[in-house]
């Protein structure tokens, strides 16, 4: 497996990131992740609506749960045209649980535990923790993505303006 050189931290202590390494104005590569129901959810199908992608570490985390609760309430403002996938390795079960007490259901949660495929794809698998780093991706309606945040520190939350601002840029 391809180690990127992008270095995240966790609480100051850097971690190595694992997988290809995407950039803006290239094909999202395609991947299949598991549904909170336990079904394959295949990215490319989300095609035709615009995505912003959230990687985080676990939602049951802190600084996971509130970016994840943030991005709850901008989908609704954002309308029909804009979906918002919020990508970890927590199991479906846990996933559907969280969206539950959290109130969470503007958004969808999917979960890359199975085969750490998106995680690969995208270059943000957390070698030591196989876990993936905190990082927003939003994609156009052709599926090529328009933006990157990698969060250097992953236990701060990303910088939600930068990424709205992506996304009314293409609506």
């Amino acid at each position: 497996m391809t180690e990127s050189k992008r270095i995240v931290t966790m609480k100051g202590n850097p971690l190595t990131l694992s997988g290809q390494t995407v950039v803006v104005g290239q094909q999202a590569p395609d991947c299949v992740l598991t549904a909170n129901d336990m079904s394959p959810v295949s990215l490319s199908s989300f095609k035709g609506k615009i995505c912003i992608l959230s990687s985080v570490p676990s939602l049951d985390t802190p600084v996971c749960d509130m970016e994840t609760r943030r991005f709850n309430v901008e989908a609704g403002k954002l309308g029909e045209d804009v979906r918002i996938l919020t990508i970890s390795m927590d199991l479906p079960f846990a996933q559907s649980r969280w969206c539950g007490a959290a109130g969470v259901d503007k958004l969808t949660t999917l979960s890359d535990y199975q085969s750490a495929a998106f995680g690969t794809a995208f270059g943000v698998l957390i070698k030591e923790l196989r876990l993936l780093a905190r990082a927003v991706f939003v994609l156009d309606r052709a599926g090529v993505i328009r933006y990157i945040q990698l969060v250097n520190e992953i236990a701060s939350e990303p910088d939600y303006d930068a990424v709205l601002t992506a996304v009314k840029s293409l609506q």
